[in-house]
């Protein structure tokens, strides 16, 4: 089994989530008292969400090459970022450590590749939505149109994601939202809609809402299993 080196704290809430689907997934596939063989870097989320809202992007590329080069050290064979926003600098991580960054788009994209889907809807956070770098990579590697809610709608999933999902706070009033955005992507022809937040799964189900979701948390950290095992 390979050793999985996790940048996790980005929340914890969904790096808690990672270590039980990847120890779920490992006993599932393995059986008897198997458990993953991982290394986890947690941050403390508030310095990055700090940087994240300062747009001070270069910071948050050295701290997460550190974290990188820390997992290196101590015997990782590849990496799993434990959150979607932060995949912006996944080529700086690789180029710095030599190590593969399993990209959770790339994961996504296949998903949705894989049931013929040609235009999905993207949540995350702003980072995410309104950026390129999750949006190309389904694009160049898939051939999938992604689009994203209204401004309007962007700022209410930003919004719940930093201060309350992050924070564990999940209420009925916010779910409905998000399922009433989910809902517009549907009708503005979105096929599925990846949660590309890793809290959000924690949010909206798949029987909230009637379009296939896409769990990037769950399809992430699955695929991280697949390639431990891997001959």
């Amino acid at each position: 089994m390979k050793t999985i080196g996790l940048i996790g704290g980005m929340s914890w809430e969904s790096s808690l989530e990672y270590y039980r689907i990847i120890n779920e997934t490992v006993k599932e596939k393995l059986g008897g008292c198997h458990s993953a063989t991982c290394l986890m870097y947690s941050f403390d989320f508030y310095e990055i969400e700090q940087l994240q809202h300062h747009g001070d992007w270069d910071a948050l590329t050295d701290r997460m090459i550190e974290a990188g080069n820390n997992l290196k050290q101590g015997g990782a064979d590849f990496i799993v970022i434990c959150t979607n926003t932060m995949h912006l600098m996944a080529q700086d991580i690789e180029d710095a450590t030599g190590l593969e960054v399993l990209h959770i788009a790339k994961i996504a994209g296949k998903s949705a590749h894989t049931l013929g889907m040609k235009k999905i809807g993207l949540l995350g956070t702003k980072f995410t939505m309104e950026g390129s770098f999750y949006k190309d990579v389904i694009k160049d590697h898939y051939g999938i149109e992604t689009i994203i809610p209204n401004d309007e709608d962007r700022n209410i999933i930003h919004n719940v994601i930093y201060n309350e999902l992050v924070k564990g706070i999940f209420t009925e009033a916010s779910r409905h939202a998000y399922v009433e955005i989910i809902q517009k992507l549907s009708e503005e022809g979105a096929e599925g809609v990846i949660l590309g937040c890793t809290e959000i799964p924690l949010l909206v189900k798949q029987d909230d809402v009637s379009v296939p979701l896409f769990d990037t948390t769950t399809l992430h950290g699955r695929a991280a299993v697949e390639k431990a095992l891997k001959e």
